[in-house]
């Protein structure tokens, strides 16, 4: 029996948008078309730039906990109605025959995860379900969590793994984060982060100032984009807006590369998450985030309709 007909992801840096999703700046290369997708709030984490991209030199996006002694959880926020403290994030849904696009898309062995599913069917469970359960038993630890799955499984990423969301309606959705920097899962596994020495989650200017790595500034800038576009359809991107300087000298680039990539936003989201009109509209509105609006004036986009 199957009782991961579909998987629940909760999206927070380039799956918030349309032109994330469908990879558009990889030229449709690890492209993920869900079947359904609501805006949510993502409570007790923050996220930043930290995670080596295996897409180019650039950072990619990681999410951490508040508190590291309880879970990460989500709550399905219509039209980007998020509290203090609260990031905004959307909830995907995939049929399964995606498992093996996801799972290599986040850098993580893709038969394993397809293992790692047929696990969860045995033991009548969501996906979400069986991982909250190990979570639980490492008291939400992450390094003892991803010690206990690679216990389980025989194997840990040295990219992204994926842990256990558990929404306010019962459910239990999946999120990648990346790797740990203190603890992969496995000695003999050296996550991304530990390998490029990136300890702290940065802002985008930081990242741009990185000099111990290699980073390309177009890649990166671009990257960046196709979060912080998810704050078009009111998305709450405030935190990594926080981080955005009008007069900072890569402030241009990134105005033009977000105005590249906001050019029928709003029709590729919806091709991407399986939405209609209607349930766009109840569910995301019209409004952006009032935090992208430097960055809409910079791109000339603010006085558009550009979703």
């Amino acid at each position: 029996m199957q009782s991961n007909s579909s998987i629940l992801v909760v999206g927070y840096g380039s799956l918030l948008s349309g032109y994330g999703l469908m990879a558009e700046r990889r030229g449709g290369k690890s492209q993920l078309l869900a079947r359904d997708a609501y805006p949510v709030a993502i409570e007790n984490a923050r996220r930043g730039l930290a995670k080596p991209s295996s897409h180019g030199n650039y950072l990619a996006m990681d999410l951490e906990p508040v508190d590291a002694t309880g879970p990460i959880k989500v709550r399905i926020a219509r039209g980007g109605s998020i509290k203090p403290g609260e990031i905004g994030g959307l909830l995907l849904e995939f049929d399964r025959e995606w498992a093996a696009r996801i799972s290599t898309r986040e850098e993580y062995d893709s038969a394993t995860f397809l293992r790692l599913l047929e696990v969860a069917d045995r033991a009548h469970q969501s996906l979400g379900e069986y991982l909250l359960a190990i979570a639980q038993n490492a008291a939400f630890n992450l390094d003892a969590y991803r010690r206990e799955l690679c216990a389980v499984l025989g194997y840990t990423s040295p990219g992204y793994i994926f842990h256990p969301v558990p929404l306010e309606d019962g459910r239990v959705a999946i999120v990648a984060i990346g790797s740990g920097f203190h603890c992969s899962g496995h000695d003999d596994v050296v996550s991304r982060r530990r390998e490029c020495n990136m300890e702290s989650l940065l802002t985008i200017g930081e990242a741009l100032g990185v000099s111990h790595l290699p980073i390309e500034g177009d890649g990166q800038l671009g990257y960046f984009a196709e979060c912080v576009l998810g704050g078009l359809r009111g998305i709450a991107v405030g935190d990594l807006m926080a981080g955005f300087d009008a007069n900072a000298k890569w402030a241009p680039e990134l105005g033009r590369h977000f105005r590249r990539a906001a050019v029928g936003e709003r029709e590729r989201f919806m091709r991407a998450t399986g939405l209609d009109e209607n349930r766009y509209r109840d569910r995301f509105g019209d409004n952006p985030d009032p935090s992208l609006a430097p960055l809409l004036k910079l791109a000339g986009l603010d006085n558009h309709r550009h979703q």
